[in-house]
């Protein structure tokens, strides 16, 4: 293979070149055809615009409640820890990343107790099961309760942790 042979067979399609006289065949009104509010510049519809008839988004019947302001809480077991540490290692939200064990955008961290423990681990997350804190203690590791996101990070219509 050649170097000039990369890019062939490859269309290129040059751009419109609009209003550029009538021989252009796209002079004049510029293929926006005459009047009306496509016509004229910086006009845009509502993204659900349907021409006037009501749009289907408002139509349809609404069901359920989304809580904007909840906090998402990642959930991992106690199993899930026996395979990816070793025994003495300290196991943080970061070191979950990094082993992609927890992905993604989280509030809380809980760590839950399916799963076999046989390792001294220590572990540090926002909350725990009653088992997974017995499973991670049984074995002579350490459960630290990680504070929670305080109030001023808090959304609208939190409500503040309760106290210990």
């Amino acid at each position: 293979m050649n170097l000039n042979d990369v890019h062939r067979g490859m269309a290129r399609r040059r751009r419109r070149r609009r209003g550029r006289g009538t021989g252009s065949g796209r002079g004049k009104t510029c293929g926006r055809g005459h009047k009306g509010q496509l016509s004229r510049a910086g006009a845009s519809f509502p993204v659900a615009f349907q021409g006037g008839t009501m749009p289907l988004v408002r139509r349809v019947p609404k069901r359920g409640f989304h809580n904007r302001w909840g906090r998402t809480v990642a959930i991992l077991n106690v199993g899930d820890l026996e395979s990816r540490f070793d025994a003495g290692d300290d196991v943080t939200p970061q070191s979950l990343r990094q082993r992609r064990l927890a992905r993604g955008r989280y509030d809380e961290l809980k760590i839950l107790g399916q799963g076999d423990l046989n390792k001294k681990l220590t572990v540090h997350a926002h909350r725990f099961s009653k088992t997974a804190r017995e499973k991670i203690e049984q074995v002579g590791g350490t459960a630290i309760v990680l504070p929670a996101r305080s109030d001023a990070a808090a959304g609208p219509g939190d409500t503040p942790p309760a106290p210990e």
